[in-house]
C-alpha cells in the first residue's frame, strides 16, 4: 500500500477541485476503499474525505415529490427508515440485505452504487486483466461461477450493488455536483457496459460528486419487492437479485419495472418482461411467463448456467410479491 494524504474539504466546490487533481480519490464510508488499497488496485496521492460535507446525510420524504436520500446516508439508515419502508419497500429491503450490520453502519448509499467489481481476477494484484488495462478477461474461459449471464463481453463482471436494482426499479435519479454545477442522471442510464468502456462502470467523472438520490413518488396502487439468492445466509454477495415495482388497479397491472442484479455488468432492466405484465391480471402463470422472457438472451459461461433457473424463480416470486398475489412454490 502506498503512502497518501487524507484531505477533508469544507464544501462541494473545494472537494470537486481536489478530485480534479490527478491521483486524488473520493472517500466516504471507505468500506470498498480499504479493499482496493490492500489489493493495489488504486494507489492514490490523496483521499478526499467527503464526510465533512454538510447536507448529504439525511433522508427526506415529500408526499408529492418523492424521496430524497443523501449520498452519505448509511445503508442501515435506509433499511430502518419508516419513510423508506412505507412507500419504497424494495429499497429498504435491498439496503437491509447488504453485507453485515457492522458494514451497513459504515457503508454509504453512494458508495454502494459506486463499488468496483468483485471479480477475483480484477481483485488479484498480480493479474493484469482487461478491466485493469490488460488484454484478456480471464473469466471468459476461467473460473466464472459468479460472472455475467447477460450483457457480458468483452468483460464478464457483474455489478455488485444491492441498492441499484431497487432504485432503478423506482426510476431514481442521481444528483451530481461538478465544475459546471449540478445536474441529474437517471440511474438506469448511469451505469456503463464493458462494450461501451471496459475500464469504467459508470458515467461519474473524477471531479464529480453524487450528492443525493432522488426517487419519484410512486403512483397509488404501487407495491414493490426485493429478493436475492445467496450461497450462505451470513454475509455473502448475491448470486442473483431482483427488484420489482408493480402498479395495479382493479385487479390488473397498469405498469411494472423489473431489474435484476448480479447477472450482468450493469443492473439489468427487462422491458420485454415488463410488457408481458402490462394490462394483465396477475397470477402465477403470467408471472412465470414474464420470468421466462426476462432471461431471454441469457448466455451462461461454463460454470454459471445455474443462475438462469435461479433468476427465473426470483423474478417470478418478486413479481407476485410486489403484486400481492399468493405464491405456490
Amino acid at each position: 500500500m502506498n503512502r497518501f494524504q487524507v484531505i477533508t474539504p469544507s464544501d462541494l466546490p473545494g472537494a470537486s477541485r481536489l478530485l480534479a487533481q490527478r491521483g486524488n480519490i473520493a472517500l466516504a464510508g471507505g468500506v470498498d476503499m480499504v479493499d482496493l488499497l490492500k489489493q493495489e488496485i488504486i494507489e492514490p496521492r490523496a483521499l478526499i474525505n467527503l464526510k465533512g460535507l454538510g447536507g448529504m446525510d439525511a433522508i427526506q420524504l415529500d408526499g408529492a415529490t418523492g424521496l430524497r436520500i443523501g449520498a452519505l446516508v448509511k445503508l442501515d439508515q435506509v433499511a430502518n427508515s419508516k419513510e423508506v419502508r412505507g412507500r419504497y419497500a424494495a429499497i429498504a429491503e435491498a439496503a437491509g440485505t447488504a453485507a453485515t450490520p457492522q458494514i451497513r453502519n459504515l457503508a454509504t448509499v453512494a458508495g454502494n452504487l459506486l463499488q468496483r467489481p468483485r471479480c477475483w481476477y480484477f481483485r488479484h494484484p498480480e493479474v493484469d486483466c482487461l478491466k485493469k488495462g490488460g488484454l484478456k478477461c480471464y473469466a471468459a474461459d476461467g473460473l466464472n461461477r459468479y460472472h455475467a449471464i447477460l450483457g457480458g463481453g468483452p468483460s464478464y463482471i457483474v455489478h455488485p450493488s444491492n441498492l441499484a436494482p431497487a432504485l432503478i426499479a423506482f426510476c431514481a435519479r442521481a444528483r451530481v455536483f461538478g465544475p459546471k454545477g449540478e445536474h441529474e442522471i437517471e440511474l438506469e442510464h448511469f451505469f456503463v457496459l464493458p462494450q461501451t468502456d471496459v475500464l469504467r462502470e459508470n458515467l461519474l467523472q473524477p471531479e464529480e460528486i453524487i450528492t443525493e438520490i432522488i426517487v419519484p413518488a410512486p403512483s397509488p396502487g404501487t407495491d414493490s419487492s426485493y429478493l436475492e439468492a445467496r450461497e450462505k445466509q451470513s454475509f455473502d454477495w448475491p448470486l442473483v437479485s431482483v427488484a420489482a415495482v408493480v402498479e395495479s388497479a382493479a385487479g390488473r397491472v397498469l405498469q411494472a419495472r423489473i431489474v435484476m442484479g448480479a447477472v450482468a455488468p450493469i443492473p439489468w432492466r427487462v422491458p420485454d418482461a415488463e410488457n408481458v405484465l402490462a394490462g394483465a391480471t396477475l397470477d402465477s402463470v403470467v408471472a412465470g411467463h414474464a420470468a421466462d422472457v426476462a432471461l431471454n438472451g441469457a448466455k451462461p459461461l461454463a460454470d454459471n448456467g445455474y443462475k438462469v433457473p435461479i433468476a427465473k424463480t426470483l423474478v417470478r416470486r418478486a413479481i407476485l410479491q410486489a403484486g400481492s398475489v399468493q405464491q405456490n412454490g
